[in-house]
């Protein structure tokens, strides 16, 4: 008889813990199987440490193959599951599809974006949910500063270093008085024109820092971010997002590069596409974790509505204390349910109080119901965060440690750019690349950022280090900037380097690889030039590759834009309300949850794919198709004559 399968959709605090402690339960029992878009559970809490340079974003990230040793791992994102046929449905990273067959299905999808309808926000805006986010975050911050040391104009120096950060709940909270440290100590060593220093503004709607949270950690949080030098402005958030700055609801404009999202999240749509009974978008459950009149199926975490038994009429709230608990319980129950383990038992939970990290030695705490503040809650707070990780516990001391004792370094990698972490993504634990399915709107060619932040367009570069592409003798040079010419590769002018019947790209052999080619930077377009044609055989950024978009909770799929414009929020959304804050996360288990799969735009997500690009001139008949992610060939001239690149 054949073992009994379990598949765990999402490893965020919930689905990592239940899968954890089944693998413990079940002891060979059972397969194990989970389902996540990445090879790592993510301890949210520290992702503010990592936009500030404390921490290296692998001290934040658990391997799941590493800790979790008698569980199958599968890298996917969930787009559809099989209520009657006991199936889950995958995209794989690479974008080929997959099924999982299961006997018990446990939905710990987590929770994604929660989108406002304000116009510029999706354009202009970045959240922090995931680690490319935050290395974002990093980068941009650096460079802004940077930018505004070395700017003439003072209005443009004030601009570049203010940086406005909407949402005064747990995370937003973290993100401005970290923030403040980091640009500080920037500026020590790149002085600033007299009298100006990096300015962070705080945003929320709510009445106080903190609204959910005990009034006496509010007030504590708002002391410290104001003894630091953070603007503070409650009752205040943002009526309309531009490239050059945003406009408050108290009608001030405010010019900045920097707009940081931080107004809450929302339950992964997943589950919405179920059919089952819902509470405000959670999957209803009774307090075994169970969704009624399904025995196979168990929900847990952001994605499930629990009922709060300390609490009648109540549902638990999304925070990573109940999703780190939840995940234990459903553990368990699950086991039972086949007769593996011992009896089930309901969710029941005790508060065990807030913790909230305000950078050095500052920090506001409650454990237990006892308010602290100051170094003893920094102490509480960091050695609680060092009790909860699942791993990386003396890295994570280390690296405190040598930022205790050595400067920060503040520098700028490139390694995410803008257009990798939009904020509409609904998937921001995976930063978009060039060449993939869930490339959107700003694919392999879209816009990429330069100096001045996001929403900007750098003029295309052919070669490394920024110099302009060098025609080969007897060829007139490219046209790049933005003011010239639109390039030879545009419909109507000469074929590209690299396409079939002309020249060899760089990325041939005996050439420097080309920009959009792997390996390279995606290829920079030129404003207000048309599309360059693709090459046969290549995945196409906007539907090309036959695979459906991940999109976010944003009403309709963003239609694809030309390469050299900027994205634009033609549509209308269903936004969710307002929310007061960013989510909470409480102490002792004071964690923000995440571990989510995919997050369709719609409730019945749907693997339609967009129109086929022009795939361009055929290639020679004795020339191979190229695979994906792989430049043609070389091409022989048909004059006979070599050319640079032949083999």
């Amino acid at each position: 008889m054949s073992r009994p399968r379990i598949v765990i959709v999402g490893a965020g605090f919930a689905g990592y813990r239940t899968a954890r402690t089944l693998s413990r339960l079940t002891r060979h029992q059972a397969d194990i199987v989970l389902l996540n878009p990445t090879d790592y559970f993510l301890y949210l809490p520290l992702l503010p440490q990592v936009a500030a340079g404390i921490l290296e974003p692998r001290r934040v990230s658990v391997s799941l193959s590493g800790t979790l040793p008698r569980v199958r791992l599968v890298l996917g994102e969930a787009d559809g599951i099989d209520l009657d046929g006991r199936t889950v449905h995958y995209t794989d990273p690479e974008g080929g599809e997959g099924t999982l067959r299961y006997d018990r299905l446990v939905l710990a999808a987590g929770s994604v974006n929660k989108l406002l309808p304000i116009p510029g926000v999706a354009e202009h805006a970045h959240g922090f949910r995931g680690l490319p986010e935050a290395l974002y975050l990093r980068d941009h911050v650096t460079r802004q500063v940077e930018l505004a040391a070395a700017a003439d104009d003072r209005a443009e120096c004030a601009a570049r270093c203010t940086f406005v950060v909407v949402g005064a709940g747990y995370t937003g909270t973290e993100v401005a008085a970290h923030g403040q440290m980091y640009t500080d100590a920037q500026v020590r060593r790149h002085p600033m024109r007299t009298g100006m220093r990096p300015r962070w503004m705080l945003l929320d709607v709510a009445e106080r820092v903190l609204p959910e949270m005990d009034e006496r950690l509010s007030r504590t949080a708002e002391r410290v971010l104001r003894q630091r030098g953070v603007d503070v402005r409650m009752g205040t958030s943002v009526k309309e997002a531009t490239h050059d700055g945003v406009l408050l609801t108290d009608g001030t404009t405010v010019d900045t590069r920097t707009l940081v999202w931080c107004v809450g999240v929302r339950p992964d749509p997943l589950v919405e596409s179920l059919g089952l009974p819902m509470e405000r978008g959670r999957l209803l459950v009774d307090p075994y974790l169970q969704v009624p009149g399904r025995p196979e199926l168990f929900a847990c975490g952001d994605v499930a509505a629990v009922p709060d038994l300390t609490k009648p009429g109540q549902y638990t709230p999304m925070t990573a204390q109940h999703a780190w608990r939840h995940g234990k319980v459903c553990a368990e129950n699950v086991a039972a349910s086949l007769g593996i383990g011992g009896q089930r038992r309901a969710y029941r939970h005790r508060d065990m109080g807030f913790v909230v990290d305000l950078g050095g030695a500052k920090a506001a705490a409650n454990p237990l119901g006892v308010p602290m503040s100051g170094p003893a809650a920094g102490a509480v707070t960091r050695g609680y965060h060092l009790a909860a990780m699942p791993g990386n516990r003396v890295r994570v001391a280390a690296d405190w440690l040598l930022d205790a004792v050595l400067p920060r370094q503040a520098v700028q990698l490139g390694l995410v750019r803008s257009w990798s972490v939009p904020l509409e993504s609904a998937s921001p634990e995976v930063a978009r690349v060039p060449g993939r399915p869930n490339a959107g709107p700003a694919g392999p060619a879209g816009p990429a950022e330069s100096a001045g932040g996001p929403g900007r367009t750098e003029p295309a570069e052919g070669r490394r280090g920024g110099e302009p592409a060098k025609a080969r003798p007897g060829e007139e040079p490219a046209k790049s900037q933005p003011d010239g010419e639109s390039g030879k590769s545009q419909p109507g002018g000469e074929p590209a380097k690299g396409q079939p019947g002309g020249a060899p790209a760089k990325s041939q052999p005996g050439g420097e690889p080309a920009k959009s080619q792997p390996g390279g930077e995606p290829a920079k377009t030129q404003p207000g030039g048309e599309p360059a044609r693709k090459h046969p055989g290549r995945p196409g950024a906007d539907g090309a590759s036959g695979k459906r978009h991940r999109t976010s909770e944003s009403a309709r799929p963003r239609p694809a834009h030309a390469p050299g414009t900027s994205r634009k929020a033609a549509e209308p959304s269903a936004a969710p309300k307002p929310s007061t804050g960013a989510r909470r996360s409480e102490a002792p288990g004071g964690t923000r949850s995440s571990g989510r799969t995919r997050s369709p735009g719609a409730p019945a997500p749907t693997r339609s794919a967009g129109p086929p690009a022009d795939p361009g001139p055929e290639p020679p008949p004795n020339q191979p198709p190229p695979g994906p992610d792989i430049a043609p060939g070389p091409v022989k001239r048909t004059d006979g004559r070599a050319v640079e690149g032949d083999s």
